[in-house]
């Protein structure tokens, strides 16, 4: 037992080292990359393309690196928005690493990109303990999922700079109570915004967008509850 926590430890200092050196190289670069987490189907991925699209169609130099277990599926649907688009395949690893992002942008990532999207495996446990080197962490929920998941996802959900609520359009016939999820939301990471979204109906990819850019500008982001899973400059409020 004692070995199988060490070599855990030994891993998740090894990653915290290697997205904090990626966190500078980005920083130099000016570019701001969003880590965007998500259980399967929760239209992370449908947001992301009226995200991008929204950022090509304003001139902003905007690029995605798209995460899954296997298919090319995800970055098909997201190089329809026009943005550099790249496929990270995990060959079964439930999660990204610091070391598979820096490994995939080395000689990809547009020069002038200034705005990096990381879309994550989905899945709410092991990403939350992985640092990217991301500016900002990006949490993001359907109304068919219940209002209850920030409980049961804390480290998620309390290491999030953003929240982000998708297929509003499906509350009603969902039974979606916003207030008890917002009330979930705070007891976990208080003080965190939630944003409402509808791919469908074109609805909060601009919110979303404008709260990036406005950190890519300087203005400070949200402090998580969980600082100590989300390590870099931009944490301070």
């Amino acid at each position: 037992m004692c070995r199988s926590v060490d070599v855990q430890q030994a891993v998740m200092a090894k990653n915290d080292s290697l997205a904090a050196a990626l966190r500078t190289d980005l920083g130099r670069q000016g570019v701001t990359s969003v880590n965007l987490l998500s259980s399967p189907g929760s239209g992370k991925t449908e947001l992301l393309t009226e995200v991008l699209a929204l950022a090509v169609r304003r001139g902003i130099a905007v690029a995605a690196l798209t995460a899954d277990l296997a298919t090319e599926n995800d970055a098909r649907r997201l190089a329809r928005s026009g943005a550099p688009v790249k496929q990270l395949l995990t060959g079964g690893l439930c999660h990204l690493e610091a070391r598979q992002v820096r490994g995939h942008l080395e000689g990809w990532m547009p020069q002038d990109t200034t705005l990096l999207f990381v879309e994550n495996v989905g899945n709410l446990v092991c990403p939350a303990a992985y640092d990217l080197g991301e500016t900002l962490r990006v949490v993001l929920m359907a109304v068919t999922e219940g209002e209850d998941k920030p409980l049961k996802y804390p480290t998620a959900f309390g290491s999030a700079h953003l929240v982000v609520v998708t297929k509003t359009d499906l509350a009603e016939a969902a039974g979606f109570d916003a207030a008890v999820f917002a009330e979930n939301v705070e007891r976990v990471n208080p003080g965190v915004d939630v944003v409402g979204t509808s791919a469908r109906r074109g609805e909060g990819a601009g919110d979303l967008l404008d709260r990036v850019l406005a950190v890519r500008n300087g203005m400070p982001a949200h402090r998580p509850a969980l600082t100590a899973s989300v390590h870099h400059e931009h944490t301070a409020s």
